[in-house]
């Protein structure tokens, strides 16, 4: 699909008054529009004077650094055991009923074990499921809601809900049998995969690519319980030093002296339009008054569908394009969000936006279609790409999170770079899909010049050669 970007419209000033609540963000405003007060924005900043690493401050309000935003609940989970427990905990495993995961269900483990799903302890019991799933949020002991927009639940078959029996303790195990956790409290509960489908997606059409990976082929049974995990997650795949925690990120963040962080979720390879994007908001930032605006570079690294860019080398990209200077290094952290993708649309986007606040994000940008994916039977897309944005500015749960939404950026084919679209000169303007992308780079062909830095590029086009070498050298199979 092209790209589309919005530029902000509605920010906040650190001095501005905040009214209770705001409209959905327009995306008609001019680059020229002056920024103006963002109602969703709940946030404490420093004063200047009190450290360095502050900006500027609102009258009446607490002076805290801006990675210190409160986690959903008020406190960070934290579901890994600490080193001298971790023994005892391995030995009462051993004795425990096992239930094996899937790939995407150790996705899902470190997603709960780190807290990006805060205040959320373990794998969905049914009433959190059902709030989830009919109210995209769970209600917090004081009364208050935590976003939840995604069911994180583990499926079981009939052979393993009669092993675990009447155990109210059960061991979790890799894919390889490896132990990993023991879930505790557990309650097992119908898995109703059409209602679950229909509510996520809002269509049960075939052909969705997380459904085919990891509902279809799961079981009728759901367990759900509070998670203790062993150790943490790692992959082994040279890239765990990536796999920043919140809690992590938060450390990082302060030792920065961020007084403002701004998030860009991503699945695809950056090019020189989400820089453009990612540039001008933290100059934004910075002409509203922030001394230190830091970006949050956060692919997504769990499960992905299968023509998207394997993770390994979208780091890679992502690595080139800070060494080619298109962004600064100084001023961005690269990590790796361990969530397993859904391309749900609107409300996936808004477990992507609320697992940020848990990482210690206050603004967070979105574009079109975030999410999304085109319809898997029909020629159109699935979601409406304004929808989004729309969603996040009035979702239950994420009123402290400053949501930046952007316009149209397209290729500038007068200027010979990647510039926000004027409709009074659309002629000038080329739109590249990530389809049309993908075959440029599969066929050797060069997008224009300022489309993507060169040392990005030739890691996609290393990578489609190496593909189609593998394919060329595979022997065929005989047929009998």
């Amino acid at each position: 699909m092209a790209l589309h970007l919005l530029t902000p419209t509605h920010l906040h000033h650190p001095s501005s008054p905040l009214p209770r609540r705001r409209a959905a963000a327009s995306a008609t405003a001019t680059l020229a529009h002056p920024l103006r007060a963002h109602p969703r924005l709940r946030l404490r900043l420093a004063t200047a004077a009190s450290s360095p690493r502050t900006g500027p401050r609102r009258a009446g309000m607490s002076a805290i650094r801006s990675s210190l935003i409160d986690p959903d609940g008020g406190a960070l989970v934290d579901l890994v055991a600490p080193p001298g427990r971790r023994a005892a905990l391995r030995a009462e495993a051993e004795a425990l009923p096992r239930v094996r995961l899937a790939a995407v269900d150790v996705e899902w483990a470190h997603v709960l074990a780190e807290g990006w799903a805060s205040p959320l302890r373990g794998f969905m019991r049914e009433h959190e499921y059902l709030q989830c799933l009919h109210f995209n949020s769970l209600r917090l002991p004081s009364g208050g809601l935590a976003n939840m927009s995604l069911p994180i639940v583990l499926a079981v078959d009939d052979a393993a809900k009669d092993r675990v029996g009447a155990a109210p303790d059960v061991a979790l195990a890799g894919p390889d049998g490896e132990l990993l956790a023991v879930l505790r409290s557990v309650e097992i509960y119908p898995h109703n995969k059409e209602e679950r489908i229909a509510r996520t997606w809002g269509t049960t059409a075939p052909g969705l690519p997380y459904v085919d990976e990891a509902i279809t082929p799961a079981g009728n049974w759901l367990i759900g319980g509070d998670l203790e995990v062993l150790q943490p997650i790692k992959y082994n795949d040279g890239l765990d030093h990536y796999r920043l925690s919140p809690q992590q990120l938060r450390d990082e963040f302060d030792k920065r002296g961020a007084d403002a962080v701004f998030a860009f979720q991503l699945r695809n390879p950056v090019h020189n339009g989400h820089a453009l994007l990612m540039n001008d908001t933290r100059r934004r930032l910075l002409e509203m008054g922030f001394k230190n605006p830091i970006l949050l570079l956060h692919p997504l690294g769990g499960f992905t569908k299968a023509d998207d860019v394997p993770l390994p080398v979208r780091m890679e990209q992502h690595s080139k394009v800070l060494e080619d200077g298109v962004l600064d290094p100084e001023t961005t952290i690269v990590s790796i969000f361990p969530s397993p993708m859904h391309y749900a649309g609107p409300t996936e986007v808004q477990w992507h936006a609320k697992a940020r606040i848990n990482a210690g994000a206050n603004f967070y940008i979105v574009g079109r279609d975030p999410a999304g994916m085109g319809h898997p039977t029909e020629k159109r897309d699935l979601y409406n790409p304004d929808h989004g944005k729309k969603v996040l500015s009035m979702a239950p749960g994420l009123e402290k999170l400053n949501i930046l939404p952007f316009k149209v950026a397209a290729y500038d084919t007068v200027a010979k770079k990647m510039a926000f679209f004027e409709p009074s000169r659309s002629q000038d303007f080329l739109f590249i899909s990530g389809t049309k992308m993908r075959t440029f780079a599969k066929t050797g062909e060069n997008p224009p010049d300022g489309f993507m830095c060169p040392g990005g590029w030739k890691v996609l086009v290393d990578y489609y050669n190496s593909l189609q070498t593998e394919g060329a050298t595979t022997p065929a199979t005989a047929t009998v």
